[in-house]
């Protein structure tokens, strides 16, 4: 099925780019910020069991899990202040204009980082509503590492600030963090993409539009270069939800 964006784009909705890692119970989960896997459960109800291999009629699980921690997640500024924001309020519209670019993180005394020099070269000009950072050596194994005290690699603040000078309204990243592992809370590239300013207290020019990604996984297989991005939420009342970002060619 071909669908035109805007009488401008073509995309084929029978081509779906999934970009989310899927949420499971196994050891396979990807996993960030000091916390277990996440739990299914089976409602239990006295001798009544939610599984249908146990005698129910029915399957009824209960899910325990954390949306920043546990796989493919989207946030809002709400993530970062002392106000409620919810993503599920922030997030109103869903198709975006978006550009995957591949880029690798430049050793930096301890760390690996994501400079503003790499986000410049690998747009080169161009102004997407989304951008689609895909670090490299882009291992498989992202889809189910444990990032949990490995101070993966992170975004420069100069970087994020480029990001958001350019008007792009949605980052998506396939790391855990646009920050530091460990950074004494500062949180740096947040904070600049969403000009947050004052965490107490929000500024007026600060973005509530706008979100960051974060935990994606982009095949090899996938080219850079432009797409539409679908980016799907659950509707959480929540700083953040668990996501499922789908590209589509143009």
């Amino acid at each position: 099925m071909i669908a035109r964006i805007n009488n401008q784009f073509e995309i084929d909705l029978s081509k779906p780019i999934d970009i989310s890692i899927p949420l499971s119970n196994t050891d396979s989960n990807p996993i960030a910020w000091y916390i277990e896997k996440p739990e299914f459960e089976p409602v239990v109800f006295g001798d009544w069991i939610g599984k249908v291999s146990e005698g129910s009629s029915t399957n009824f699980n209960t899910i325990f899990f954390n949306p920043h921690g546990h796989g493919t997640h989207t946030e809002c500024l709400g993530h970062i202040t002392r106000e409620f924001y919810s993503i599920n309020q922030c997030l109103k519209q869903f198709f975006f204009t978006a550009e995957l670019i591949s880029v690798a993180p430049e050793k930096i005394l301890e760390d690996f980082i994501i400079t503003k020099f790499q986000i410049e070269n690998a747009l080169n000009g161009k102004t997407p509503e989304a951008i689609i950072i895909r670090t490299l050596p882009n291992l498989e194994s992202k889809k189910n590492r444990n990032y949990s005290k490995t101070n993966p690699p992170y975004l420069a603040e100069d970087a994020s600030i480029f990001i958001r000078e350019k008007g792009i309204q949605h980052l998506l990243i396939d790391l855990p963090s646009v920050d530091r592992e460990e950074d004494e809370g500062k949180l740096l590239a947040h904070k600049a993409f969403w000009n947050v300013k004052n965490v107490e207290v929000l500024n007026s020019d600060a973005r509530l539009n706008c979100t960051i990604t974060e935990m994606i996984y982009v095949e090899e297989t996938v080219s850079d270069g432009s797409y539409i991005l679908n980016l799907q939420i659950a509707s959480f009342e929540n700083d953040a939800s668990p996501s499922k970002p789908i590209l589509f060619k143009i």
